[in-house]
């Protein structure tokens, strides 16, 4: 089957509850202030486009393909990345609500999470090495056998990272939230 393929294209103010976004191949296109909540973007792939204040929660995204994708300001709630189409996936979100989603079992290294709120996330298995969580919430989420070997949690917060069940090699973090590593061991730390 042959998809449409859409290019340099800019959506702006887009309800797509109601209207369908077009299955195909999306390139270098900028969807500013779009609604997709509640929709489908299954089997649609995105090439370099970025999104700026759209709201994709609950967004069904069976075999998309996210490929150097931008999330800029956007809300996504309950997002499942893990049924999108793994091959070549990158991201990047910032000042992004990343609220009840999951990342389970994703390859998705060197991903930039920056100034967002990642509440109740679910991170277990997934591969996240050199990825930066620059100035982000971690509240609540979860980090289970997850590769965090060279990530940067310095000016991140309220993460809670067991030691014994991620990998951690040379992950860099910061005083006084380094405690959010210590939470499995049952201790009590006073300053």
């Amino acid at each position: 089957m042959i998809k449409e393929f859409f290019q340099d294209l800019k959506y702006e103010n887009t309800g797509f509850r109601d209207l369908t976004l077009e299955t195909g191949e999306y390139e270098n296109c900028t969807f500013n202030n779009c609604d997709f909540s509640d929709s489908d973007l299954s089997d649609i792939i995105f090439i370099d486009c970025i999104f700026i204040q759209c709201n994709l929660s609950l967004t069904k995204m069976t075999d998309t393909s996210f490929k150097n994708v931008k999330f800029i300001s956007c809300k996504l709630l309950g997002l499942h990345f893990e049924d999108c189409n793994k091959l070549l996936m990158s991201f990047d979100f910032e000042s992004c609500s990343i609220d009840l989603c999951s990342f389970n079992k994703l390859k998705i290294n060197k991903t930039l999470f920056k100034n967002s709120k990642i509440i109740e996330a679910d991170f277990t298995e997934a591969e996240l090495k050199e990825s930066k969580f620059i100035s982000c919430d971690l509240r609540k989420s979860v980090f289970k056998n997850t590769n965090l070997e060279s990530a940067d949690f310095r000016t991140s917060f309220n993460y809670s990272i067991d030691p014994n069940l991620n990998r951690i090699r040379k992950a860099k973090f910061s005083l006084p939230e380094i405690t959010g590593l210590l939470g499995s061991f049952d201790i009590v730390i006073e300053k």
